[in-house]
């Protein structure tokens, strides 16, 4: 069997082709709201594409609440009516890849929500996870080496100890692109990685004491040197 190697954008392109496809089943009425989806096979060899294609369309629309996965019984249609499932279908296919600014936007207001939400429900084993992230981060500017990576991991530490599965699943999504683009340019130059020591060390130490109004502060603290090199890019 040949393997196919797609770039990002082709690989999107298919995936918008098996997701209207999807909603034409819906339309022309092979599928109904609440029905159950296909197999992957079934999908993969009526609209001629493979199954790890498939697989990630479906996996699109179950994040936007489209389909619905039940374990042990199968993938279905989101019973939200016919209309509102080709509008939000629409909206989905329109969506375009995220500027850098905007996702340093999105990622300052998930993270001075989650800062201080970790503050407060924080737990002994978040501490000690946020601690050796920093641990990691401190050792590699140290060494003068890149640490976009151990940077993150501090961060969705924080996110992870908000103890709000939303904000923690937005950050797991757009971590991938943040790291992309940090290393496209090249935001993290040494002068601010050492900075970033103390400040990720002045956010932790709030979160310690549980004392969510500073950990906000100094979140915020520690983008503003970002949102600002941020807007002159």
């Amino acid at each position: 069997m040949k393997l196919e190697v797609l770039t990002k954008n082709e690989n999107k392109k298919i995936q918008n082709l098996i997701i209207t496809g999807i909603r034409d089943l819906i339309n022309f009425k092979n599928l109904e709201p609440g029905d159950k989806l296909p197999s992957e096979r079934m999908l993969s060899e009526k609209f001629d594409v493979s199954r790890s294609n498939v697989r990630q369309a479906i996996q699109r629309l179950e994040f936007y609440g489209l389909l619905i996965s039940r374990p042990q019984s199968g993938t279905f249609v989101a019973n939200i009516g016919v209309i509102a499932l080709n509008g939000m279908i629409e909206d989905i296919l329109r969506l375009d890849e995220a500027d850098f600014k905007s996702l340093v936007e999105t990622r300052i207001l998930l993270e001075l929500k989650t800062a201080r939400l970790a503050a407060l429900r924080r737990t002994d084993e978040d501490l000690e996870q946020i601690k050796n992230a920093l641990e990691a981060y401190k050792n590699k500017v140290i060494n003068g080496e890149d640490a976009v990576q151990e940077d993150l991991l501090f961060h969705l530490a924080i996110a992870k100890a908000s103890g709000n599965s939303t904000m923690n699943t937005f950050m797991l999504i757009i971590t991938p692109e943040i790291i992309t683009n940090f290393e496209k340019y090249h935001v993290c130059d040494a002068g601010l990685a050492k900075e970033g020591i103390n400040e990720h060390e002045a956010i932790y130490m709030a979160i310690l004491n549980q004392n969510p109004k500073l950990a906000k502060e100094k979140m915020k603290i520690h983008f503003k040197a970002l949102y600002q090199y941020c807007y002159n890019i």
